[in-house]
């Protein structure tokens, strides 16, 4: 199975942010539990590479990735570490075009259908939607994609519980949506990770609903 599928199977990417890479085995636990084996660590934090080199080292099946990569420097300590996809905010072609020669799949944020047509003559076929909701959402997307026949979208950004269905109902333009709703900070502080299971289980069933 490629990673497309892989991503498309599960549905909603659990977007982690570890201040401590302590939290990264019970986290992953929660959310292979929960039915969402899969999380993209941001690399807004200092624990983002040992926290994926703990979670891809405990649990070698699950899918992980990383997010908010802005450098080829975090894409190559990224991969060493274990990150099995690469995640940006916006569109680097250079990193882009890193990824690629590296093997490794990236989804690179757009907003616009300039960026589209960049991605595209990169050779990707599946982009992120960042901020997704702040920038029209769903709407956008549709309104976006019927110019770009194939293109698969990961939106993330304001993406909910409540609005992700409506989202995940749409498999001819949505591959996945990125949401953080079950992994928040305060949370994973807390230790809480039974009740980040019980929110996971939730979203998992959401894609079950939506997508059968």
């Amino acid at each position: 199975m490629d990673m497309q599928e892989q991503i498309r199977k599960i549905g909603i990417v659990p977007v982690v942010v570890l201040d401590d890479a302590k939290d990264a085995e019970p986290l992953a636990e929660a959310l292979i539990k929960g039915g969402l084996p899969c999380a993209e660590v941001t690399f807004r934090t200092a624990a983002a590479e040992e926290s994926i080199r703990r979670i891809t080292a405990k649990y070698p099946d699950m899918l992980v990735g990383a997010g908010t990569v802005l450098t080829k420097d975090q894409v190559d300590r990224a991969v060493s570490a274990g990150a099995k996809f690469i995640v940006a905010p916006g569109l680097n072609p250079e990193n882009v075009r890193y990824c690629i020669e590296k093997g490794i799949p990236v989804f690179p944020g757009v907003l616009t259908p300039s960026e589209i047509e960049q991605a595209l003559s990169l050779g990707l076929k599946v982009v992120k939607f960042f901020p997704a909701e702040p920038s029209g959402g769903l709407k956008m997307i549709q309104a976006m994609a019927a110019a770009y026949v194939g293109l698969k979208f990961m939106p993330t950004g304001g993406i909910n519980a409540k609005n992700v269905g409506e989202y995940l109902a749409d498999e001819k333009h949505i591959l996945a949506c990125g949401g953080s709703w079950m992994v928040k900070k305060d949370l994973i502080a807390a230790g809480e990770f039974d009740r980040i299971e019980e929110m996971t289980r939730e979203a998992a069933a959401l894609v079950k609903e939506f997508r059968g």
